[in-house]
């Protein structure tokens, strides 16, 4: 090995003979080693290597020439130079049995020095030079095993990576073609290898010119981006492309090696992305747009300023919660059922004189908005003009397919008698545009309004189990309203919201200590005002509101939140704390809010 020292062996009988030898071969990076017999010898020789043995030939029991071919008879130790030491006189006899036993040279006594050094030097030089190869045999065979496991890696990193990893010559011919690409383009690396890359067929005409072009640019250390329309196996693909024109420094030569990224996925995802914001955009104007309408038509027919108040709220919030029943389904279809429950809990219609019967039916979104609008519509005109004006009235409400169409019949009765209006107001001309291209028609018997409502298309039913009723259970109020002098803290960022809240809740006697606009505000509150509730935003600039709500958990202080996200997007761990959907009506926050404080009267009292 590498690393071993150099030895010398030196074998004679008299102990002196040993001493001087070694006296004269000495020399730095040269280990002696004496041995006194022939035995001893071949010993030390199982033991050690010897680059080279000095022999004496005149020893008892087994001379120098017995000992050589011994040692020649051995695999351990045939290669093993041997110098033979005599005190005779030469001869040629002596030599050629010398040379027959193994022997390299011969040293007659009386010793040169300086014949016995150059001697020695020359095998001292070959084994160095013997070392020196070992040394760098070893280096070459690390460094092979080094370069075996980098290519291993660098292949198992090209045969897993997502790119297509592709060389070619200055002709494109394709000289390498990784797992990675076979996999974007479905061809394998033994149908591409060797062959121009126009075979491919993933590669237009005009990518291949592109790379042409790039090879065939003046730049030698080019690098080179574009974005190309490709052919894979499940048809077209958008790829990222990066190409690197390399030159080879020992002759000259140019290829060209190219990283091929598949983004057909981003691409969908960003039409996808850019559609949603499209019809994001026309939701909003469109939502906007019924707003200002139903804004100026509930102007138009309002005696007073309080009767547009409570009539546009009300329309407001019935589009608010067609909206929220939308955005829970991801705005693909919602359940007339559902639609209704959301106005029986939203007290629009009352669930225990509402009797409803029909399929399971699943409204497009345009169509929930519209059927929201006119059943809240419907239940306010009945609660003022018709059956729910009466205690004993009721409304009858069926559906069912007939042909193309959703036929819903609106009946009354119990009521007053009715008489047809000799002016239509915003509500009845709504509820008589109809939904979905069809107009709904009036019949004004004097025993109960009947409307019939026509849809035409947007709907599909689901089941044939009739609908149930929801019934609400109705929390009485105190005796004594609570709302009146609590203090009240208002974490909002909204300037306009968090107004509308502030004079709601004093119209009902409540003080509102704090109006808080920021998270460290809002913290600082929760944490030190003197408060009996807080109406807590859903997040304030974007930022989670999980901390303020740990305070007041902690506190024992009651609160909801106030939001416009549905409760998944709501700080978790607070499931039991009420929501105020936004927009609101002022009756609805001050009945959640005396809902609230009312829950709390018994800990009170009991406290």
């Amino acid at each position: 090995m590498p690393d071993r020292p150099i030895r010398f062996l030196l074998v004679d009988d008299i102990a002196e003979n040993l001493v001087a030898l070694e006296a004269l071969l000495r020399r730095d990076g040269l280990e002696i080693h004496k041995a006194l017999s022939a035995n001893e010898a071949l010993e030390m020789m199982l033991v050690q290597d010897f680059q080279l043995a000095f022999v004496d030939v005149q020893m008892p029991d087994i001379n120098g020439y017995e000992l050589a071919e011994l040692m020649r008879s051995t695999e351990r130790t045939r290669e093993v130079p041997i110098i033979f030491v005599t005190a005779a006189e030469p001869s040629e006899t002596r030599s050629f049995r010398g040379y027959d036993a193994g022997g390299v040279d011969y040293i007659f006594k009386p010793i040169d020095p300086v014949i016995l050094k150059s001697k020695a030097d020359v095998f001292y030089r070959l084994a160095r030079q013997a070392k020196d190869l070992m040394r760098q045999r070893d280096e070459l065979q690390q460094i092979a095993h080094d370069r075996d496991l980098a290519m291993a890696s660098l292949r198992a990193h090209a045969d897993n990576s997502p790119l297509a990893l592709v060389e070619c010559d200055a002709d494109l011919t394709v000289r390498s073609w990784s797992q990675g690409a076979g996999r974007i383009f479905g061809i394998e690396a033994a149908d591409m290898i060797g062959q121009p890359l126009s075979r491919a067929p993933s590669f237009s005409a005009q990518t291949l010119q592109m790379l042409s072009e790039w090879v065939a640019g003046d730049d030698a250390l080019a690098r080179h981006t574009a974005e190309i329309a490709a052919a894979g196996p499940q048809g077209q693909l958008h790829c990222e492309l990066y190409g690197s024109v390399l030159t080879d420094p020992s002759n000259g030569r140019t290829s060209l090696s190219l990283q091929i990224l598949d983004v057909t996925e981003r691409h969908r995802a960003e039409a996808t992305r850019s559609l949603l914001v499209g019809e994001l955009n026309h939701r909003i104007k469109n939502t906007l747009a019924n707003v200002q309408a139903i804004a100026r038509q509930t102007l138009r027919s309002a005696s007073d300023f309080s009767d547009f108040g409570n009539r546009f709220s009300g329309r407001l919030q019935a589009l608010a919660r067609a909206h929220s029943i939308l955005s829970n389904v991801t705005w693909s279809s919602a359940s007339l059922d559902e639609i209704l429950g959301d106005h029986i809990h939203a007290g629009t219609l009352d669930g225990d004189r509402l009797h409803r019967s029909g399929p399971a039916i699943k409204l497009s979104p345009e169509n929930t908005l519209h059927l929201a609008l006119v059943l809240h519509e419907l239940g306010t005109n009945a609660v003022k003009y018709g059956a729910l004006s009466q205690p004993d009235g009721d409304v009858h409400l069926q559906w069912n397919i007939h042909g193309s169409e959703l036929v819903l019949v609106w009946r009354e009765s119990g009521g007053p008698a009715v008489t047809a209006p000799t002016n239509l107001g915003f509500g009845s001309t709504l509820i008589g545009s109809g939904i979905g291209g069809n107009r709904a028609v009036a019949d004004w018997r004097p025993e109960g309004v009947i409307w019939t409502i026509r849809i035409g298309s947007g709907f599909h039913r689901t089941d044939a189990v009739e609908a149930n009723p929801v019934r609400e259970t109705p929390v009485e109020a105190p005796a004594t309203d609570v709302v009146a002098g609590r203090r009240i803290l208002v974490v909002e960022d909204e300037a306009l919201v968090a107004m509308d809240l502030r004079a709601g809740l004093e119209e009902a006697g409540a003080s509102v200590v704090r109006i808080a606009r920021t998270l460290p505000d809002a913290i600082a509150a929760a944490a030190g005002e003197e408060i009996d509730l807080a109406l807590l935003d859903g997040n304030l600039g974007g930022k989670p509101v999980d901390e303020v709500a740990s305070i007041l958990t902690r506190r024992a202080i009651p609160f909801c939140f106030v939001s416009g996200y549905g409760r998944e997007h709501l700080p978790r761990g607070f499931a039991d704390n009420p929501v105020l959907a936004k927009p609101f009506a002022a009756e609805t926050l001050i009945r959640t809010v005396r809902d609230i404080l009312s829950a709390r009267l018994p800990e009170q009292h009991g406290a």
